[in-house]
C-alpha cells in the first residue's frame, strides 16, 4: 500500500475528511483534515488540537506498520484560506469568495478573485469577479477544474465587537467639549 492510500484510509476511517496530503523531499508529511459536511451539523465547528492529536497518533501507527518512511508528521486544519482540491470542495463552498490561479493565462492574467458559483448550464464552475484588477466588477469567468492550478477560500476574519465600534473620528468628536476642535487626530 502506498502512503497516500494509507493516509486517506486512516483519516476517513476516523470520521474526518482528508483535504490534502503532501510529502516533501525533506521528509515532512503534511496532512490537512476537516470535518465532513455530513458530520458537521454546526458550520462553526472547527478542527481542534484534540482532533489533530487523534489523527496523528493513529497515522503514526499505520505508517509504521505500512513501512512508510518520513521524518516528521504534521496534521492540521486547512485554515481560513482552505484549499479547494476536489469537485466536492467546490460544491461545498459555492457562494464563497475564493482566490483562483489558472494554469494558463486568460486575458493576460492567471490570478482572479471573486464569488464561486456553479455554472447554470452544463458542467463546471464560474467566478463572479470582485477583485480590483477586474475591468468591471461582476464579470463572470467560466472555468473547469482541469484549468485550475490552485484555488483557496478568501479568509474572513471577524473580530466580534469590533464590527460595531464607532469610528475614531466620531468617538473623538463626541468626547470633545464645546470649546474644543478636532484637528486630525488631536484635540485643540
Amino acid at each position: 500500500m502506498n502512503w497516500q492510500r494509507a493516509v486517506d484510509g486512516t483519516v476517513t476511517g476516523l470520521g474526518y475528511e482528508l483535504v490534502d496530503a503532501d510529502k516533501s523531499v525533506s521528509g515532512l508529511l503534511r496532512v490537512l483534515i476537516d470535518h465532513p459536511v455530513a458530520n458537521a451539523p454546526d458550520p462553526e465547528r472547527f478542527i481542534t488540537v484534540d482532533d489533530c492529536e487523534k489523527v496523528t497518533r493513529q497515522l503514526q501507527h499505520v505508517l509504521e506498520v505500512e513501512g512508510v518512511a518520513y521524518e516528521r508528521l504534521e496534521v492540521s486544519s486547512p485554515g481560513l484560506d482552505r484549499p479547494l482540491k476536489k469537485g466536492a470542495d467546490y460544491a461545498r463552498f459555492s457562494g464563497a469568495q475564493i482566490e483562483l490561479t489558472l494554469k494558463m493565462p486568460f486575458q493576460g492574467r492567471k490570478k482572479y478573485r471573486g464569488e464561486l458559483q456553479a455554472r447554470v448550464e452544463g458542467e463546471g464552475w464560474c467566478l463572479v469577479l470582485s477583485d480590483a484588477k477586474a475591468e468591471q466588477v461582476g464579470q463572470v469567468l467560466d472555468f473547469s477544474l482541469d484549468e485550475v492550478r490552485e484555488a483557496r477560500l478568501v479568509p474572513v476574519v471577524d473580530f466580534k465587537g469590533r464590527r460595531f465600534a464607532a469610528p475614531l473620528e466620531a468617538t473623538a468628536k463626541a468626547s470633545t467639549g464645546p470649546d474644543q476642535e478636532l484637528d486630525g487626530d488631536r484635540i485643540q
